[in-house]
């Protein structure tokens, strides 16, 4: 039951010692820290503190920007850090998971993860309703026939490379290995 920090800063020119002193100060064993936006979806070193953090730790940061600067980024971690049992500590406002008003935030936080993907879901049952209502059915539009037997044909002739076969159908490979093994299947 390790207590592990993570530092962050934005740019190069900003210093990591004040987040660095305050995570020492608290007891981390391990910190992790990067200079990197807090926008940025990919963060090596918190890939690597979360993937050193193990069930019955604690994540312990300054303040709450310094995990992301995103609604989705911190729902997304929140969930996370819940589902593998691992507690967060944020110290300028002083909560800790392990008390109730800690409790009480990861409960707020996961029900807004909950509320977006519900809005996300409804969102997109919308969009699929009214696309209906428009006579569009969704999905990718079928290959022709033509063009089904085009492809049956250039394979069959073993003088045309899958590559060349795409470049002259216009179809993926994926497309071109489906077709020729639905065929096959029926011949």
């Amino acid at each position: 039951m390790a207590k592990v920090g993570y530092a962050r800063v934005s740019t190069g020119d900003q210093n990591l010692n004040s987040q660095i002193d305050a995570l020492k100060s608290v007891g981390c064993e391990r910190i992790f820290s990067e200079k990197v936006s807090g926008r940025k979806y990919k963060r090596t070193e918190l890939d690597n503190c979360l993937d050193y953090l193990r069930s019955g730790d604690t994540l312990v940061i300054t303040k709450l920007d310094r995990l992301g600067r995103t609604t989705r980024q911190l729902i997304d971690l929140s969930q996370h850090l819940e589902n593998n049992n691992i507690e967060l500590e944020i110290i300028d406002m002083n909560i800790n998971t392990r008390d109730a008003m800690g409790k009480m935030f990861f409960t707020m936080m996961s029900g807004f993860a909950e509320l977006e993907a519900n809005l996300l879901s409804e969102r997109t049952k919308k969009g699929l309703d009214a696309a209906r209502a428009r006579g569009r059915i969704g999905g990718r539009p079928r290959i022709t026939q033509e063009k089904v037997a085009l492809i049956v044909s250039l394979y069959q002739s073993k003088q045309h490379s899958i590559k060349e076969i795409m470049k002259l159908t216009g179809v993926s490979k994926g497309t071109i290995y489906n077709v020729i093994n639905h065929h096959s299947l029926n011949s």
